[in-house]
């Protein structure tokens, strides 16, 4: 937000919460706790989209994926994956560190 424009807006509170609001957080904080509450709402808010979107038309098929239809067909696929991109011994793993990766 640092490096955003700023726009004031008017917002309605209940009182109730507004009082609230002004006994647990000091004047010069309201602002950034309100603008903090609401990012962290709107990631909530896109996570229930997708997996609302995502009840709707899955991402996976089985169709789509007959060669993993078992655990240990997921078994075989993810040792397959972890074998041609993750080091195999120690000297791997340490030298692969050093290159910053």
């Amino acid at each position: 937000m640092a490096t955003e424009t700023l726009k004031r807006i008017n917002v309605t509170f209940p009182i109730s919460l507004l009082e609230e609001l002004r006994h647990y957080i000091p004047r010069r904080e309201r602002n950034k706790f309100i603008v903090e509450a609401t990012e962290k709402e709107l990631k909530r808010a896109r996570l229930r989209k997708v997996l609302e979107d995502l009840h709707r038309e899955p991402a996976w098929s089985d169709e789509d994926h007959p060669d993993l239809m078992t655990v240990e067909d997921v078994n075989r696929y993810v040792r397959e994956l972890r074998e041609t991109w993750m080091p195999r011994t120690w000297d791997e793993i340490a030298e692969e560190a050093e290159r910053g990766g």
